[in-house]
């Protein structure tokens, strides 16, 4: 089995960071050729009508369309995989932005009543030539990926599970293991051969399972969690919820799961976390100190108390806290919650988890990607719902792992928080955290934090 999954491992390494990097480098190359159609494009207007024409306060009107441009290119997802593989989407995800930010410079332009600055004609062209420029870039990066480079775009691993191996033999079409040798299968109630499962697909974006018809269900569930592009090879469409149709090398698969951030979605989510932990470790840092020095004096003990969690893909992570518990009384699995007067709590344990302070080192755990700001909370493997483990009590507890756990969610804000001494407390924060995980959107991050800050300093219990 470890030697399956070292060579899974390889794999991995060798062929779907290769053709992730490739898809990057397109990216940046489609940034490249906009930067430079906007820079042409507007040279040519200032050379048909002068320098003077074309530039508002002495300032050159290319230098404010480059970030207003990219922003706004950002946002309609110019830069994604259907923009080096699709010449009509590549060029209407460029063109709709391009329209935006001219029409955006013409309203700021009436606004200052800066209209006799800028010449009409001169505005036509370097907005007319930076259009057919990059259209005609665009194209020919198309054209070039289609006929060289299109099969290597995306991460691809076909899992087989109780097939013949005779089947499968002279089809490697693209990275392939066999379920039974790698040590995987779909059993939803061991969370340490999810992890295994986790860790092998993380570098990949489409996943492709063939299995018998008895099992499809359980392979689905299990791919809802993966932040991937889960797909089932099947002819008919069962009971698996399907979300759509795709073809594998000629093969009809049921589209199962989907990945629920693109990579622009992903890049947007993380600057977030990153700008807004780094300021508040700098501003809180005196605190962290203090806090620090105050859990060491009090018992014997390291400083930060380590628990596995269940993060995202339902991989294993090491949270991290400021200790609350005297360390023989610590309860690494979290099966136990705690209580009013629990005696395991230290006194300066007490104050920081009434005041949440104690949650405070999570924001490293959040610089070292293992969470982000906004997610859903991140369990125990021993987390208890009355008597049942949490994945006991609904099977679509897994599905809420397909984005990354967060120190604070939709689920906290509405008050679904603390002990969970029934399988109810369990389900309400099941369905907040599938309801976000479904309707994501950096605008509601923000709200959501909002909403923390607000109930903590009503509540002061977090």
């Amino acid at each position: 089995m470890d030697v399956a999954m070292e060579h899974v491992g390889e794999i991995s390494l060798a062929g779907a960071l290769h053709r992730r990097n490739l898809r990057l480098r397109l990216y940046c190359l489609l940034i490249f050729t906009d930067l430079l159609a906007i820079s042409i494009g507007f040279a040519i207007g200032s050379f048909v009508r002068g320098d003077n024409w074309l530039s508002l306060s002495g300032i050159d009107l290319a230098y404010p369309v480059l970030p207003i441009y990219l922003l706004i290119a950002f946002n309609n997802k110019a830069y994604s995989r259907p923009a080096i593989t699709s010449g009509s989407e590549s060029i209407l995800r460029a063109i709709v932005p391009l329209a935006i930010t001219g029409f955006s410079l013409l309203t700021l332009i009436f606004f200052v009543q800066a209209g006799n600055e800028i010449s009409r004609v001169a505005f036509a062209i370097g907005f007319g030539g930076t259009m057919i420029l990059m259209a005609g870039f665009r194209m020919a990066i198309v054209i070039v990926v289609r006929r060289t480079a299109a099969p290597k775009l995306v991460a691809e691993l076909l899992i087989v599970d109780d097939v013949p191996r005779a089947e499968w033999a002279e089809r490697q079409v693209c990275d392939t293991i066999f379920a039974a040798e790698a040590g995987i299968e779909p059993d939803m109630g061991n969370p340490h051969m999810l992890n295994r499962f986790g860790q092998m697909v993380s570098k990949y974006e489409r996943v492709v399972v063939r299995c018998p018809a008895d099992r499809q269900l359980d392979w689905s569930l299990l791919l809802r969690g993966a932040n991937v592009d889960g797909e089932i090879l099947s002819p008919g469409f069962g009971k698996l919820g399907v979300l759509g149709l795709q073809n594998f090398k000629g093969r009809q698969t049921l589209l199962v799961a989907r990945g629920p951030l693109s990579y622009t979605d992903m890049a947007k989510k993380r600057a977030l976390d990153v700008i807004v932990t780094l300021v508040v470790l700098i501003a809180i840092s005196p605190a962290l100190i203090l806090i620090a020095l105050a859990v060491k004096l009090d018992s014997p003990g390291p400083v930060l108390f380590r628990q596995e969690r269940i993060g995202r893909g339902n991989r294993i992570f090491h949270i991290l806290k400021f200790r609350s518990m005297r360390v023989e009384n610590s309860d690494s699995r979290g099966s136990t919650s705690t209580q009013r007067d629990d005696k395991r709590i230290t006194r300066v344990g007490a104050f920081i988890r009434k005041t949440s302070l104690d949650e405070i080192p999570q924001f490293i755990n959040v610089l070292l990607g293992d969470m982000s700001l906004v997610g859903p909370r991140p369990h125990a493997l021993g987390s208890l719902a009355g008597n049942q483990l949490f994945w006991e009590i609904d099977r679509e507890y897994w599905h809420r792992h397909a984005l990354k756990p967060g120190i604070t969610g939709l689920a906290q804000v509405r008050g679904f928080r603390g002990a969970t001494h029934r399988d109810v407390d369990l389900k309400n924060r099941l369905q907040a955290d599938l309801e976000y995980l479904h309707d994501w959107s950096l605008m509601r991050d923000v709200t959501i934090l909002f909403r923390t800050m607000n109930v903590l300093v009503h509540s002061n219990a977090y």
